[in-house]
């Protein structure tokens, strides 16, 4: 499996830099696409996991990620016919 790719965020909630590392949320059942969220390594910030203001991290921090996951997920697809 592949390592989890970080980004280093100055964070004005809690004014350090800190680590957002791209994450997948459960899916309850099979087809739905994947849904992201940006896990922050502040696990005391009250905004921890939620990706809304305050906090500085986005989904669209990771988009060249996302592109390339897609486009796996595509290929394998298609591979299966």
């Amino acid at each position: 499996m592949a390592r989890k790719k970080q980004k280093d965020v100055e964070c004005g909630v809690v004014t350090e830099s800190i680590k957002g590392t791209l994450k997948q949320k459960t899916i309850l059942y099979f087809g739905k696409k994947p849904e992201y969220y940006v896990q922050c390594d502040q696990e005391d910030c009250q905004h921890v996991d939620e990706n809304r203001p305050p906090c500085p991290l986005t989904v669209d921090m990771f988009e060249e990620e996302l592109k390339e996951m897609e486009e796996r997920r595509r290929a394998r697809k298609e591979e299966r016919g």
